[in-house]
């Protein structure tokens, strides 16, 4: 028998209140100095899985991670959850009482001991880390080459404005030649990196060492995912990322027996990613006014055809587990295709626009040369 949540406008009511982006599961919390994120968790919930499977009591699996953490402020970190777990607290409230875990595994884990399903909500915050790190890590190894790539030609292209344009200009001013509007335009280029290239070297510097300020504004954060989204097959595979999560979050909740509507609520505030957000705030509503859930995806733009129809199916058949945990492979066998296809594509594409602008730079500079061969013949 699952432990049944109430239901409610607002769960942020029934639980501490956590300010900002706390409650966000996807957030890389600083703690002592480095970031408890989605690694970290997904070694404590595997881990943790692992030993009570092997019949560890809960306090003697949580001490044996303590001692296997290499730094000694990870076991500071640690020996303090089981403090408070000798002295009687539960492992939800133990986590409840920490900013380093969202809401969602509060809950994921309050419902376990209440339904004694631990070992399976363990397991299942495992998988869900170990999933979200794989698409972490399919999404760098996609950009890494093509970002080198791209650095690499920015640089080359730098050199050539910095060192190469100038030598051209040199001999166009000694011999007098009139320059076309092109070569003017370069050679402009390359006097503003000359005059103004240390300027602008520490107001990049000054603006990645001040993102954190600049860039972490809920304004700015709305404004570029939905800037994101628009990028063409950019666009599509962080929505193939997000849609992963949000179904693989749902089919641990629903295999719980948590009702669907608290189930949205928590994954809306677990995702970090406002398109995502603002449709399921939308589906919220829809399912407290007593529409079907799949009527009130399909007025969203953020989910497709296929996961409207499979959980009107869902529905009818009362597979909700199953059928979320059908469309979260599916999600995920998508997401590490289009990782690879978006490596592929990215790599010659800024291989040619970057030629393209060497061999402007490069006609640039040989068309006067035709009219001083001109003036010296």
């Amino acid at each position: 028998m699952g432990f049944k949540l109430e239901n409610s406008v607002d769960l942020a009511e029934k639980a501490p209140k956590k300010e900002g982006l706390q409650k966000l599961l996807q957030q890389e919390i600083t703690l002592f100095g480095k970031s408890f994120g989605s690694k970290k968790k997904e070694d404590l919930y595997t881990e943790l899985a692992v030993l009570l499977k092997a019949g560890i009591p809960l306090r003697e699996a949580l001490s044996l991670i303590a001692e296997n953490q290499k730094k000694e402020k990870m076991q500071q970190f640690y020996s303090a959850m089981l403090d408070d777990l000798v002295a009687g607290t539960s492992l939800s409230e133990v986590l409840e009482q920490r900013d380093e875990f969202s809401e969602y595994e509060y809950y994921s884990i309050k419902i376990g001991e209440e339904s004694g399903t631990l070992l399976r909500v363990t397991e299942e915050l495992g998988n869900y880390f170990a999933r979200k790190n794989e698409q972490r890590r399919a999404l760098t190894n996609a950009l890494t080459y093509p970002v080198i790539i791209l650095i690499t030609a920015i640089l080359v292209v730098i050199f050539m404005l910095r060192m190469v344009v100038p030598m051209f200009e040199d001999i166009f001013r000694q011999n007098q030649v009139e320059l076309p509007g092109i070569t003017r335009m370069i050679i402009a280029a390359s006097n503003g990196i000359r005059d103004y290239g240390g300027l602008m070297l520490l107001l990049l510097l000054a603006l990645f060492l001040s993102r954190k300020y600049l860039f972490n504004g809920e304004r700015y954060q709305i404004k570029r995912d939905h800037f994101l989204l628009r990028i063409p097959y950019l666009g599509n595979f962080l929505k193939a990322v997000y849609l992963a999560q949000f179904t693989q979050a749902v089919a641990l909740l629903t295999s719980s027996k948590v009702p669907v509507l608290n189930s949205i609520q928590l994954v809306r505030k677990m995702i970090r990613f406002h398109p995502l957000q603002h449709a399921l705030a939308a589906v919220e509503v829809g399912v407290m006014q007593g529409k079907p859930l799949n009527e009130c995806l399909k007025s969203s733009k953020m989910f497709d055809a296929k996961m409207v129809s499979l959980v009107k199916v869902a529905e009818e058949t009362n597979q909700t587990e199953f059928i979320f945990e059908r469309l979260n492979q599916q999600y995920a066998i998508e997401v590490q295709q289009k990782s690879k296809l978006l490596s592929t594509i990215m790599e010659p594409l800024i291989i040619v626009v970057i030629g393209i602008f060497v061999g402007i730079i490069l006609v640039s500079m040989y068309l006067p040369m035709f009219k001083l061969s001109s003036v010296l013949g």
